[in-house]
C-alpha cells in the first residue's frame, strides 16, 4: 500500500479511538435516587397508562352528565304505498268504496327531549365522580409502586457497585502479593509453590470481579427500563451507599405510621363509598320519571313521481312523559338487598385489612431496627478487619506471618465489608416498603 493510502486510513483510525471514548463519556449521566423518580414518573408507560385512565373516567363523567342537557334529533322518512287502504261507505241499500291516501308520503323533522325529575341519572353523576377517584387512587398506586422498583434498581446498582469496589481491593492486594512473591523468588528468599500459589489466587478472583461487572449492567439496565431510557445511554449513581447511611437515624424519627395514605385502605373506602352511592341508586329506581317533549314535523303527500309536486305542510307538538314504577315481579327489591350485602361484606373486609396492614407496618419497623443495629455491628466488624489485615500485612512483609495467615486476614476483610453493604442495602429496602405500604414517597410528599 502507498504511503498516500497508508497516511489517511492512519487517521481516520486515531479518529474513531480519539472520539469513541468522548462519546461514551458525553451519554453519561449523574443521577440520584430522587432524579431517577422523577424520570420514571414522567416518562414510563404504565404511569401514561394509568394518567390516560383518569381521563378516561373523566370524559365518562362529562358523558353521564350530558345526559341533563336538552337531547335533539334530526329524522327523515319515506313512505311509498304499494296498494291504498279501501274505505266501504253503505248508503241505504248500495255501497262505495272510496281508495284513502296518496302514493308518496314525506316526513321529516325535529325531535327533542328534556328530562325533568330524573332521581337515578342525578346518582349516576355521584357515581361517576366515585369512578374517577377510584382511577386516581389506581394512577396514585402504580406511582408509589414504581417509586419503590426505582428504589429497588437504584440500591441494587450502589450495592452491586460497592461489591465491585471491594472485590476489586481484594483483586489488587492478592495482585500485591503475587509481586511481592515473585520479587522475593527472583531473591532466592520465596519458593517456586509460593510463586504459583499466590498467582493462582490472582486468577481465582477475576471471575468474581466479572460477575461484579455483571451485576453493575444488569442493575443498570433495569434501572433504564423503569425510567424509559435508550439502553445504550450511561448512566452512574450520585452517592455511594456507604453515603446513604448517613440519613438512617432520622428516618425512624417521627415516623407517622398512619394507614391514612395506605392505597389498600383508600381504593377499600371508595369502593364502599361506590356499593353505598349504588344501593342509593337501586332505591331511586321506585321513584318516578318525568320528562319534556317537544317535535317540529313537516309531512308532504303527493301521487306519481316521489320527486315532483312536494306539498309539506308542518305540525308540531309539546308534551309531558311521566312513568310511575308498580311491578317488576320483585326485580328491584332484590338489586337493593344484594347492594345492602355487599356493604355489609365492605365493613368485614375493612377491618380484615386494617388488622393485617398493622402487622405489616409492626414488623417492617421492627425489621428497621434490627437492620440499623446490624449496620452498626458490621460497621465495627470492618474496623476490626481492617486493622487485623493491616497488623497481617506488617507480619507478612517481615516473614513473621504465613501467606496463609495474610489471605485469611483478606477474606474477613472482605466479608465484612460485603455483609456491611449488604446489611445498608438491606435496610434501604426495607425503608421502601414501609414507604410503600404507608402510601409515601412520592415526590410531592417529599
Amino acid at each position: 500500500m502507498s504511503p498516500q493510502k497508508i497516511i489517511p486510513a492512519a487517521l481516520m483510525l486515531l479518529a474513531c479511538v480519539t472520539l469513541t471514548p468522548l462519546s461514551a463519556k458525553a451519554q453519561t449521566m449523574t443521577l440520584s435516587r430522587e432524579q431517577c423518580v422523577e424520570i420514571a414518573l414522567s416518562d414510563n408507560p404504565t404511569i401514561r397508562i394509568a394518567d390516560m385512565e383518569v381521563r378516561r373516567m373523566d370524559y365518562s363523567r362529562r358523558e353521564t352528565l350530558a345526559a341533563l342537557f336538552p337531547s335533539i334529533d334530526f329524522g327523515a322518512s319515506y313512505q311509498r304505498s304499494i296498494e291504498l287502504q279501501t274505505v266501504k261507505m253503505n248508503m241505504g241499500d248500495t255501497s262505495q268504496s272510496l281508495k284513502m291516501g296518496s302514493d308518496n308520503t314525506w316526513n321529516l323533522g325535529f325531535q327533542a327531549s328534556l328530562p325533568l325529575i330524573a332521581p337515578q341519572l342525578w346518582k349516576n353523576i355521584s357515581i361517576s365522580d366515585t369512578r374517577i377517584l377510584q382511577n386516581m387512587e389506581a394512577a396514585r398506586a402504580s406511582r408509589l409502586d414504581m417509586v419503590h422498583q426505582v428504589n429497588q434498581a437504584y440500591y441494587t446498582l450502589l450495592l452491586a457497585t460497592a461489591s465491585r469496589e471491594v472485590l476489586s481491593q481484594n483483586y489488587e492486594n492478592a495482585k500485591f502479593n503475587a509481586d511481592l512473591y515473585e520479587k522475593q523468588f527472583a531473591a532466592g528468599t520465596a519458593s517456586e509453590y509460593d510463586v504459583l500459589r499466590s498467582q493462582v489466587q490472582v486468577k481465582n478472583l477475576e471471575p468474581e470481579i466479572l460477575q461484579a461487572d455483571i451485576s453493575i449492567r444488569q442493575a443498570s439496565l433495569q434501572l433504564k427500563i423503569l425510567m424509559g431510557m435508550d439502553p445504550d445511554t450511561q448512566i452512574a449513581p450520585s452517592v455511594t451507599l456507604k453515603e446513604m447511611q448517613q440519613d438512617m437515624y432520622a428516618y425512624t424519627m417521627g415516623l407517622d405510621t398512619s394507614l391514612a395514605d395506605n392505597t389498600s385502605m383508600r381504593s377499600l373506602k371508595l369502593d364502599t363509598d361506590l356499593i353505598s352511592q349504588t344501593l342509593s341508586l337501586q332505591k331511586r329506581a321506585f321513584l318516578p320519571t318525568l320528562s319534556a317533549t317537544f317535535n317540529l314535523n313537516w309531512i308532504s303527500m303527493s301521487n306519481g313521481n316521489a320527486l315532483r309536486n312536494f306539498d309539506f305542510t308542518p305540525y308540531s307538538n309539546v308534551g309531558l312523559t311521566l312513568q310511575i314504577p308498580i311491578f317488576s315481579g320483585g326485580r328491584r327489591h332484590y338489586a337493593v338487598k344484594q347492594a345492602q350485602a355487599q356493604l355489609a361484606e365492605m365493613q368485614f373486609q375493612r377491618e380484615n385489612l386494617e388488622r393485617s396492614l398493622r402487622a405489616q407496618v409492626d414488623l417492617a419497623i421492627d425489621n428497621i431496627n434490627k437492620e440499623v443495629r446490624q449496620i452498626s455491628t458490621n460497621a465495627e466488624g470492618v474496623r476490626q478487619a481492617e486493622k487485623a489485615h493491616r497488623i497481617m500485612q506488617k507480619s507478612f512483609e517481615i516473614g513473621a506471618a504465613s501467606y496463609l495467615d495474610l489471605r485469611d486476614s483478606e477474606l474477613a476483610e472482605t466479608t465484612a465489608r460485603l455483609a456491611y453493604y449488604q446489611a445498608i442495602y438491606n435496610y434501604l429496602i426495607s425503608t421502601s416498603e414501609l414507604d410503600l405500604l404507608l402510601g409515601r414517597g412520592l415526590p410531592s410528599q417529599n
